[in-house]
């Protein structure tokens, strides 16, 4: 008897001590984009938490005490970077979260507005950039969970190759509009990768900044309103929470559609970009759409 007891508290021993090896990685995304891809790469091996809720400008995003212990508490946080959470940098470069922050951003080609010489955080329009954020992510996640790094290149590799699937679609999606139509007018100028990618022109911005925080002059704005004239534009893609009462008065004074477009978040798991991957397909339909006339 007290040899199957022994043999039993060992057995449980070992699998407590199992259970205890195979818990998942805790994971910050800052953004839900981020915490998409994060989850395609980590599968079950990771819970993925999300930082800045949707609707939110990342720009401004300020967290609570809640969100200062969750990122504490977590394995890793993963930033999208280049100055988009510019509202956490404080925190992110804190003593408490010293190591455990991987910025997706680093080693990529990074634009710059060549007005300001800032740099352009908005990286994820660009599908082959966000390629580039598995590859970080996978190392990351295989540093801190050895066992997982074999899954965890499986799953990278798999999405890389869904990631050039839709880089392909976009190409052929966008090849129905001649170069003269394919010019772009946003609230701010968050579709930089987008057309360098892509083969379009950035023609204004409502706000001149790569941040929505900024207001636009009475110079920069009567500026804009001739450009869109001279170049007949068709239509001003803006984000559904920026300021209407400005776009309307664009659409007012241009006779321009205004498109709402995706930029910084995902939708709920019921709307039309409940990923990162429906969120590019939905919005290049939406632009092709406008732009075709």
């Amino acid at each position: 008897m007290r040899g199957a007891k022994g043999l039993a508290g060992t057995l449980a021993a070992s699998f407590l001590l199992a259970s205890a090896a195979a818990a998942p990685l805790s994971a910050v995304a800052t953004t839900s984009i981020v915490g998409d891809v994060v989850k395609a790469v980590g599968g079950e091996r990771v819970v993925v938490s999300v930082l800045i809720p949707a609707g939110t400008d990342p720009h401004a995003f300020e967290p609570t005490p809640r969100d200062l212990v969750l990122m504490a508490r977590a394995d890793v946080v993963f930033a999208s970077g280049a100055g988009l959470e510019e509202g956490l940098a404080r925190i992110l470069n804190s003593p408490e979260l010293r190591g455990k922050v991987v910025d997706l951003s680093v080693g990529l080609p990074l634009r710059t507005l060549a007005a300001g010489g800032e740099t352009d955080p908005h990286v994820w329009f660009d599908p082959l950039l966000v390629a580039g954020w598995t590859r970080t992510i996978e190392m990351s996640l295989g540093a801190l969970d050895p066992d997982g790094r074999e899954a965890f290149a499986s799953r990278a590799a798999a999405y890389r190759e869904r990631l050039f699937e839709l880089d392909r679609w976009i190409q052929d999606q966008v090849a129905v509009l001649p170069p003269e139509r394919r010019v772009l007018v946003t609230d701010h100028w968050v579709l930089g990768y987008f057309a360098a990618r892509y083969g379009f022109v950035e023609a204004g911005a409502i706000i001149s900044a790569f941040s929505t925080l900024a207001e636009p002059s009475a110079r920069e704005r009567a500026a804009l309103v001739d450009r869109i004239r001279n170049l007949r534009v068709p239509a001003v893609f803006v984000s559904p929470e920026f300021n209407l009462t400005l776009a309307s008065q664009l659409a007012r004074d241009t006779g321009v559609r205004v498109v709402v477009l995706f930029h910084g978040s995902l939708t709920s798991a019921d709307g039309p970009a409940p990923d990162y991957l429906s969120f590019m397909q939905e919005n290049v339909r939406r632009i092709v759409e406008a732009l075709r006339g």
